[in-house]
This record gives structure tokens, sequence and C-alpha cells, in this order.
């Protein structure tokens, strides 16, 4: 068979294949089926194959022992009787007491990345989330840490643009997952903070059974917007920009989108067309021509277009700069042991694409050390990743942003 999960168990395969007879094991907990977004932990698997790879390429760890991987599908035996809430917990208990992981990375959804990492958490398991949780490293927890961005760091800065803009009445189409809600509740709770003079048309929508939103979006386009804010996921993301065109909304009106699927430019510009057009979307400053990147980042980079022929997304970047860091906290504590391993990645700084990083337990980041992040555009349809704007900060703009 030809889907995420085959193709999923067999890099695994491979890096286990290399991992000679006394493997270090960490475990991957990530959705590789559905009713979740398989080719998310699809790409997450990439990322930490790679970071096995790099480790061993550099000598291993803890003296010459190579990574090995436990995959886990955090939606094993979810589906309409089963919520994928209650099979992630199974899923990461079992890495944790079964296959005696001394580590975990490849959260994706946050629906069930608090679940895995409370799991994590009872059982001293150190876990890397890949997603944008804005709470979820909050919380104190020992074990739970994180290299991406939360919600709660990108949303003030797109709300920042929007006013700068001039932006006043504001549409907002969102899917009733955990990210479309907390992403468009803290884009009107920032405005709110903020005192910007902002009106908003909200729409909320069902994830797993929409398929038309047109009802909703004729009531947007009566409300006459001065900007469309699509806080959808994968499939809707799409679903909201099509129907949007269909009925005249796009490309006219300004459209800010509330992760970076846009970065994915061959995908985006094949599912969005020409209303794909002028959307800004939040970005890191990972990119080909990218002056920042490090060694390790190049490394990365040029092994996936190798393997894969496409510059890697960030969450598979987000997976082997986990597998890395974990790597190197493993040489810092010694030992292949869950509590030394803790105490190694409180205790140092570590290598990766962008620099080094270390986790502190901070009053807004704890356990959490996010790269840099911007504003994007393209502004020429069938653009790549390296031809669009990075359009604010001001400090940090390539080009001006240009208006639909």
């Amino acid at each position: 068979m030809d889907d995420s999960e085959s193709r999923a168990r067999a890099e695994v395969a491979a890096v286990n294949a290399a991992a000679g007879s006394d493997p270090v094991p960490l475990g991957i907990i990530t959705p590789i089926t559905g009713p979740g977004d398989p080719m998310g932990g699809e790409l997450a698997v990439r990322g930490a194959c790679l970071g096995a790879a790099y480790l061993r390429e550099h000598g291993g760890v803890l003296g010459g022992r190579q990574i090995g991987l436990v995959l886990q599908n955090d939606q094993e035996g979810a589906g309409p009787d089963q919520l994928m809430q209650r099979t992630c917990i199974g899923g990461m208990a079992k890495l944790a007491v079964y296959d005696k992981v001394v580590a975990a990375l490849g959260q994706w959804h946050l629906r069930t990345a608090p679940l895995v990492a409370e799991v994590a958490e009872a059982f001293g398991v150190p876990i890397f989330v890949e997603n944008s949780h804005s709470t979820i490293t909050s919380r104190g927890w020992r074990t739970v840490f994180r290299t991406y961005v939360a919600i709660s760091d990108r949303l003030p800065m797109m709300v920042e643009f929007a006013a700068n803009q001039g932006w006043r009445r504001i549409a907002v189409l969102a899917s009733n997952t955990v990210f479309g809600q907390m992403t468009a509740d803290t884009f009107l709770e920032v405005a709110k903070e903020r005192g910007y003079d902002m009106e908003f048309l909200r729409f909320d929508f069902d994830q797993e059974t929409t398929t038309d939103v047109r009802e909703q979006l004729r009531a947007v386009a009566a409300f006459q917007p001065d900007m469309l804010f699509n806080s959808a996921v994968v499939r809707t993301n799409y679903m909201v920009i099509n129907q949007a065109e269909e009925l005249g909304i796009l490309p006219g009106t300004p459209m800010m989108v509330g992760f970076p699927f846009p970065m994915r430019a061959t995908d985006y510009w094949r599912l969005a067309g020409e209303a794909g057009n002028h959307v800004v979307w939040p970005a890191i400053p990972y990119r080909p021509s990218w002056s920042g990147l490090t060694p390790m980042g190049r490394w990365f980079t040029d092994a996936y277009l190798a393997r894969y022929g496409t510059f890697p997304p960030d969450n598979s970047l987000n997976a082997f700069t986990d597998v890395t860091i974990i790597g190197q906290a493993l040489d810092v504590a010694g030992v292949a042991d869950r509590g030394a391993l803790l105490d190694a990645l409180e205790a140092k700084e570590f290598a990766t694409w962008r620099g080094p990083v270390r986790f502190e337990r901070g009053p807004v980041h704890w356990h959490h050390s996010p790269p840099e992040f911007s504003l994007m555009q393209y502004q020429k349809v069938g653009q790549t990743l390296d031809e669009a704007s990075v359009v604010y900060p001001p400090a940090a703009a390539t080009g001006e942003y240009v208006s639909p």
C-alpha cells in the first residue's frame, strides 16, 4: 500500500535496521491514519528519521549507540465510536510502560497533545510537542518541551498588523477544533485587550462534517469585511478559500490564515489557485535562502531535498530538531535514563538549525524555546517559498504588503 501509515512505518523500519543491537528507544506518537491528519504525522516521522540519521552520521549517542524509533499511531482505534482523545492516552502509556522509551515526540494535534503530555508527565517521560497549543508549555510540567511557536506568541503580531493596515471590519471563519477555536479566540481577545476599534462577524463550523460554508460566506459578503480571517485547519482551510473565491469574496478581500500551510508552495497553488495570492500567513524565518541556517540546518534541508525532492516543511524540521536535541542531551546525561535526561535538558544549550537553544522555567516560555517569526505573503501566483515577501514586522520585512 502507498499511504501515510505504510510510508511512515517503512521509514522507521529503515532507521531501526541501521540502529544496531543496543539502540536508545525514542517514541514517536503522531497521527498516521485518520480521523486525524496522517500527512502531518508522516512529515513528523520524516523529520525524526532524518534526526536519527544525523546523529548516526555524527557518531551516535552515549559513546556510539544509535537511536531506535518506536512509532505509535495516536489515532489507532479512533473513529465514530472512539475519540482520538481516548486512543492517544493508551498509545502514550504503551510507549512509557511497554516500549520503555527514554523520550517521545510527534504530537501534532492540539486535541490530543495535552492528554498525551499529561500521561508523559505521570510516567516521567520527556516529551517534545510539535504544535502551537498556547498553554501546553505554561503548566509547569517537568517533562514537556517545545521548539515551535505558540498561538499565543504569533497572534499579537497578526492582530497588530491588521490594525496597522486599518482593517476594522473583520470576518472570522473558524473550525471547531482546538486549534481553530484557540486561534480565533486569541485574535478577538488580543484586539479587545489592546483597545483596537474592530468589529467582528464570526462563524464557527464543525471540522469533521462541514463541506459547505457558502451560507456563512454570503453573510460575510454582506458584511463587507476589510479582512477575512481563515481559522480553519487541514482540508477546511482550502474549502474556505475555494468557496470564498466562488462567491466573489476572493481574491478582492484581504485574507489572513492561522497557520503556515502556504509555505508548502506546490500544494498551496494546486489547492488554492489564484485565490491564494496575497494571503498573509505567520512564518518562521526558515526557507532555502535564509542566511541564518546553521550547518546542522543545512544538513537537514539538503538531506530532505535529496530524499523527498522538496524543501522540508516546518513540522518535519521540528521533529528533526527535537530528535537531535534529545541526542545531545543524552550525551550530557551520560546514560539512557529519563530522569537524567530531564536534568540534562534543563542544564545545557543545544545546537539546532537556527543556533543554540536553552530550556528554562520562564514565566512565559516554560521549557519553550521558540524561533523568531514574521508574516509572509505571496505577491504573484506560482511563487515559491523563497520568492514570498516578509511583510511584517518592519525590521524583518523584505517587501511591502500588497493588497489584492
